[in-house]
């Protein structure tokens, strides 16, 4: 097979582990980021100092490749539309990134194309959205998602109150109504050039309330048969869809009703896919390779039901980290300890994960809490 020339935009965790699953099979990736001390940038030989924001940066990085991908949505679209043009393979195409790192863009792409998502408004700026509530046109609680630049967390706010109006985002955004959740869901789905789709069992995602992030997933899903169906059948449209050959990551609200509705997609490598490196027989980071690399894709199948636990930065320490506890955790039997490398800690970054496998998903729910109990990304002293 011949020996392509691989970079990824973007050198942070999620590189980090497509690389340690590049090393096996003994492929070289090229990395474009600002700092070479970026989690893959430390184990590659490949790696390039720039912004992948940078239209000169990412033309320069991808001249010298056969095929370009990417581990943040957030990338300069068109260097890689002129890469394209000179017969570069570009994962995933450049006009569906524009697509969907604007979620107003990605919020009318599935109402124009019948896909199941909340209702949505949109504003252009915090005064219009004030006047607008002020007036009643606007009823309160609403959830307030800005259109780009949000991730973990980030550019989603809920305002339930007036007197919350200081918490506002500014800038264009979207309102969405504030769901009767009963559980927030994701899928994973993988599609190669050939047009060979796969799916990843559901997974059930619980976020911390003070970060709005995942915080800890189980795998598979405690939902209905049903539910788990729907899910596979919204995975296979959407991507299909979007036309999409790369990962697709489809998040969604499940409410007390039973409906299914799509929040976000990313298209990429993603959080809720991290316990697949242990928990399946192809673990996400593969299939994205394999992808890149254009052959077949990997089995998607759960070797195990596995719970993950994000390692997240304790609030009020910022500097460099201590993993107090881990020690201890890494006493427990089945349990996969993945600290990605970052430099500096601060409250409610993502500094690493802990997988857990086992059969029984009571005593597994028991070990996760003595692993979040237990281990604590602290500054020492």
């Amino acid at each position: 097979m011949e020996k392509l020339k691989i970079g990824i935009l973007g050198a942070g965790q999620l590189g980090r582990m497509i690389m340690m699953e590049a090393l096996k099979w003994d492929i070289d990736l090229y990395f474009l980021d600002e700092e070479p001390d970026m989690p893959a940038g430390r184990i590659s030989n490949n790696f390039e100092k720039g912004s992948f924001k940078n239209y000169d940066d990412v033309l320069r990085f991808g001249t010298q490749l056969d095929v370009l991908g990417i581990e943040i949505e957030h990338v300069n679209t068109d260097a890689l539309r002129t890469l394209k043009s000179m017969g570069k393979r570009i994962i995933p195409d450049p006009d569906l990134l524009d697509i969907i790192k604007d979620k107003g863009l990605q919020k009318q792409f599935y109402l124009n194309h019948d896909l199941p998502t909340l209702p949505a408004l949109f504003y252009n700026e915090k005064a219009e959205l004030i006047q607008s509530i002020k007036s009643g046109e606007l009823s309160l609680p609403f959830v307030q998602k800005s259109r780009t630049a949000g991730y973990d967390g980030k550019g989603v706010i809920i305002l339930r109150h007036e007197k919350d109006f200081e918490l506002l985002l500014d800038g264009p955004c979207i309102i969405e109504p504030l769901v009767d959740l009963d559980k927030e869901l994701a899928i994973t789905v993988a599609r190669n050039e050939k047009g060979e789709v796969k799916t990843y069992p559901v997974v059930e995602m619980l976020f911390n309330p003070a970060a709005n992030l995942v915080e800890n997933l189980r795998c598979p899903a405690n939902v209905d048969e049903s539910v788990l169906v729907k899910m596979e059948i919204l995975a296979l449209k959407t991507i299909e869809t979007f036309n999409i050959t790369g990962l697709l990551a489809i998040e969604c609200f499940l409410d007390k009703n039973g409906h299914i509705y799509i929040n976000e997609v990313a298209p990429r490598t993603h959080n809720s896919g991290h316990h697949t490196i242990e928990a399946c027989y192809t673990s996400q980071f593969e299939q994205h390779l394999r992808i890149l690399m254009d052959v077949s894709l990997g089995d998607t199948s759960l070797r195990q039901p596995a719970m993950m636990i994000n390692l997240l930065g304790a609030p009020g320490h910022e500097g460099v980290p201590y993993y107090q506890g881990l020690d201890k955790v890494l006493e427990l039997d089945n349990t996969y300890v993945h600290i990605y490398g970052k430099k500096k800690t601060k409250p409610f970054r993502k500094m690493g994960h802990v997988t857990l496998l086992g059969e029984d998903m009571y005593a597994l729910d028991k070990k996760s809490g003595f692993v979040q109990s237990t281990l604590k990304v602290i500054t020492n002293g």
